[in-house]
């Protein structure tokens, strides 16, 4: 097991560099180069460079979650981690993993509703929304400490691998045969792929967070003045930070310029 968890832990790393850095190179990289691009340079460019980085962004997804999963049953469920201290197995516990991996589903239900044509009002809601899951899985599932970031970041990887194969990867096929053909594509299904897109770029450092952060328990309570049973409210404050974060690299890329 110990093996297994080495190697697991080595191919995940390596095909989530893969899929975030793609991410990244779409929002920060390719979005501002595009719009320079005018309409015959885009009808060469884009036929030929979406199709090969998508590739390798969708299937950087599909292998980052699926031996995230891995990870997640050998180290957290085989290995006893996911509970705090004491907590055995109960009904909330395994509400709470379902929880983990069905929670795409309302954030997707969330998004496609009228309320997101508020975008404030949508993320306030989103925002409440995760901070009920994460003390559920708290005071609920009694997740340990290491359980409660890990199963939060299990959430976000999972909605956002959910964006890439079943929001952005088919909308930007639609896109890419527009661009091709000289058309204009439909302005939804490009507001949809962009809207998705930011969304993982906004969730992709909360989640590097829980991926990091579950190896050391400094931030678990003791320290800083945080309290032991509040230390998940100090978690939901490390992701408000990371949102700040990425918004603030959002408009660095805006503003950087080619020669």
């Amino acid at each position: 097991m110990e093996a297994l968890e080495a190697i697991f832990r080595w191919i995940h790393v390596f095909v989530g560099i893969i899929w975030i850095g793609h991410l990244y190179f779409f929002n920060w990289v390719n979005g501002p180069f595009q719009a320079k691009l005018d309409a015959p340079t885009r009808k060469a460019v884009v036929p030929e460079l979406m199709p090969r980085a998508l590739y390798w962004f969708r299937w950087g997804a599909a292998y980052t979650w699926f031996t995230g999963v891995l990870l997640l049953q050998l180290v957290y469920y085989h290995g006893q981690q996911v509970l705090a201290t004491g907590a055995d197995w109960s009904a909330g516990a395994i509400v709470m993993i379902a929880v983990t991996f069905l929670a795409a589903f309302l954030y997707d239900a969330l998004w496609k509703s009228g309320l997101a044509n508020n975008v404030r009002a949508a993320v306030i809601v989103s925002f409440l929304l995760l901070s009920i899951v994460v003390a559920l899985f708290v005071y609920f599932g009694h997740f340990s400490y290491r359980g409660t970031l890990i199963h939060t970041g299990a959430l976000f990887g999972t909605i956002m691998a959910f964006n890439v194969w079943f929001r952005i990867w088919p909308s930007q096929k639609k896109i890419i045969r527009a661009v091709k053909d000289g058309a204009a594509a439909d302005a939804n299904i490009v507001k949809l792929a962009g809207l998705r897109s930011r969304h993982n770029t906004y969730m992709s450092l909360p989640l590097l967070w829980a991926m990091i952060g579950q190896h050391t328990t400094y931030f678990a309570g003791g320290n800083l003045g945080i309290p032991s049973d509040l230390y998940w409210v100090f978690w939901l404050i490390i992701i408000i930070i990371g949102w700040h974060i990425i918004f603030q690299v959002y408009k660095k890329a805006g503003k950087v310029q080619g020669f």
